[in-house]
This record gives structure tokens, C-alpha cells and sequence, in this order.
């Protein structure tokens, strides 16, 4: 699963829907959110989940995607616009349709650089 043998080319990973690399992409950013807050907080659940959640919404990624567009290469940031203009199926109840497209950008750019091993390219994008 985390092997190096298992990464994409990065030809095989924009040959993946970008929808279906935003659904890696909120898996990895919301492992991430929910490992810094376990290490660097002592809260319970209820309120891990709570601070989580104001992370991994439509509303926050995009507030990240908007400050992380000016670090991308034009590979990353070709990857991001084919998120943003995906055609999705359902769309956000909080958050308007420029914040869910640039969320949804955000989380296909994740899932991109997740499938082709960039580990720490995604670290550098996405630390706060």
C-alpha cells in the first residue's frame, strides 16, 4: 500500500478521473488534519471532531487551496484546474460553489501527488 513499487507515473495518475483523485485526495488531507491534531492536542474525540471538520470542509480547503496556488509548478497547478472544472455529482450544503470547486481542486492535486509518491511535496503544500 505505502510501498515504493506501488506509486503511479504521473502519466498513469492523469489518466485517473479527477473526481476519483479528489476522493484520495480528502482521504490524505483528512488522515493529516486528524494526526496533528492527536499529537498536538489532548482533546476527546467530540472535540477532535469538531476541529477537524472546520479543516477538512469545503470552505477551509479552499481557504488552503487559495493560499498553496502560488508554490504550485505548472504540473501540480494542470492537476488542480482539471479538479476545480470537474463535473460533480453532489455539491456542498455549507459552502458555495466557488469553494466547493477549489476544494474539490485541492483534494485532486492531494490525491495526485499521494498516487505518485510525493510525500513530501504534499507535507510542504499543505503545513500550516
Amino acid at each position: 500500500m505505502f510501498g515504493k513499487d506501488d506509486f503511479l507515473t504521473p502519466e498513469g495518475a492523469r489518466n485517473i478521473s479527477p473526481v476519483v483523485l479528489a476522493f484520495v485526495g480528502d482521504a490524505v488531507y483528512s488522515l493529516y488534519v486528524r494526526e496533528r491534531l492527536v499529537k498536538g492536542t489532548d482533546y476527546k474525540t467530540g472535540t477532535l471532531q469538531k476541529l477537524a471538520s472546520q479543516k477538512v470542509s469545503a470552505r477551509g480547503q479552499s481557504e488552503l487551496a487559495e493560499r498553496m496556488l502560488p508554490l504550485l509548478t505548472d504540473e501540480e497547478a494542470d492537476v488542480y484546474r482539471r479538479g476545480r472544472n470537474a463535473h460533480k455529482a453532489a455539491r456542498s450544503k455549507n459552502a458555495s460553489v466557488g469553494e466547493y470547486n477549489r476544494s474539490t481542486g485541492f483534494e485532486a492535486l492531494l490525491g495526485y501527488l499521494y498516487l505518485t509518491g510525493r510525500y513530501e511535496r504534499i507535507e510542504f503544500l499543505i503545513k500550516e
